[in-house]
């Protein structure tokens, strides 16, 4: 495999979902400018995010696809579909008791991570109501993750790259053209949400079955390979976790603060991502598989060859980042506050 080849493929796909990102957030910025709907959406679509980011891309990922690898290289088709089988019907029987959970307790979950809303009962009931909405993007966008987790496996890196675009064009269409169809408008956020997860698994599952790992999810707690993800998933969560804690933490200081300090975050946050994610997310998504593989053989020279080419790029990338972060933040900063608000309550 070309890793070279693969790194500019997914880089590309990466930097266009950004870039088309980066211009979602100008439009959501546009109509609905910073205020008290921006800030229960953000709440709203935070949460399954950082769940995502939590169990889906991250702990679940870094649990399940050197597992996966080594089914791949050293059990045969048969039993690699098995362990699928067993892996997904897991997942989706968790995911889809979260998300019931998420829905019913939405009041709750809002007291936790966003307190200071509570002084304003208009906006806490309107963050409830779009976290009910969004919720379900918590199943949708991680059984995607796992159909990505697969793809890459076998190096079709390029799907699982492209698919974020999808939710980018769905708030992007929802936001421009259905928002006027809802009350509040901000609600049609929350369905883009919804939408855009569909989209991304849906736009997988052909190329899923293309390979022919395509399987119908099936749950056995007995089987050896589903319990070693879940023991690996555990130190996995705890390294992951606390980032996105963090976050959390921002959103509960900034949910005291002025209408619209929520938002602010949101979309700071957003243009801080921007560089690190091109080449950051693009080199952990064509290595792990690949340092799966190496390690699964016992292959530790060629494992260690991989480190040394995926560190490389690396520390250049982190000094640009550092040398134009002032220059990104302006124009946005320009643009944040001169935006048209539409009066959602």
């Amino acid at each position: 495999m070309n890793l070279l080849k693969s790194l500019a493929a997914v880089s590309s796909m990466t930097l266009f979902s950004r870039v088309l990102g980066f211009a979602r957030d100008a439009i959501v910025a546009r109509v609905f400018g910073a205020g008290m709907a921006t800030d229960a959406f953000f709440v709203a679509f935070k949460l399954p995010n950082l769940l995502r980011r939590i169990f889906a891309e991250g702990a679940f990922s870094q649990a399940f696809v050197p597992i996966l690898a080594e089914y791949k290289s050293k059990q045969g088709e048969e039993a690699t579909k098995l362990f699928l089988a067993y892996v997904s019907g897991l997942l989706t029987l968790a995911l889809a008791l979260v998300t019931v959970a998420g829905m019913i307790a939405a009041p709750w979950v809002i007291m936790v991570t966003a307190p200071g809303f509570a002084d304003s009962p208009d906006k806490f009931a309107l963050t409830s109501s779009l976290l009910r909405v969004t919720f379900p993007y918590i199943m949708l966008i991680s059984l995607a993750s796992l159909a990505g987790a697969v793809l890459n496996t076998w190096n079709r890196f390029s799907v699982p790259a492209f698919a974020p675009t999808l939710l980018n064009v769905s708030m992007i269409g929802f936001a421009l053209f259905a928002a006027p169809h809802f009350h509040p408008p901000v609600m049609a956020l929350a369905w883009a949400v919804v939408a855009g997860g569909v989209l991304q698994l849906g736009y997988q599952l052909p190329h899923l079955k293309k390979l022919g790992m395509l399987v119908l999810p099936r749950l056995n707690l007995r089987d050896a390979g589903v319990w070693r993800v879940m023991r690996q998933m555990g130190p996995a969560i705890l390294g992951v976790s606390v980032s996105q804690i963090s976050l959390i933490i921002n959103t509960i200081f900034a949910s005291f603060l002025v209408s619209g300090s929520v938002s602010w975050m949101y979309y700071a946050d957003r243009l801080m991502e921007f560089p690190s994610g091109v080449l950051g997310v693009a080199l952990g998504t064509i290595l792990l598989p690949s340092l799966a593989k190496s390690f699964a053989s016992g292959n530790h020279d060629e494992y260690s060859r991989l480190m040394d080419w995926g560190s490389a790029p690396l520390f250049p990338a982190g000094a640009s980042q550092r040398g134009g972060a002032g220059h990104a933040l302006r124009p946005a900063d320009r643009g944040a506050v001169p935006v048209r608000q539409i009066h959602c309550l």
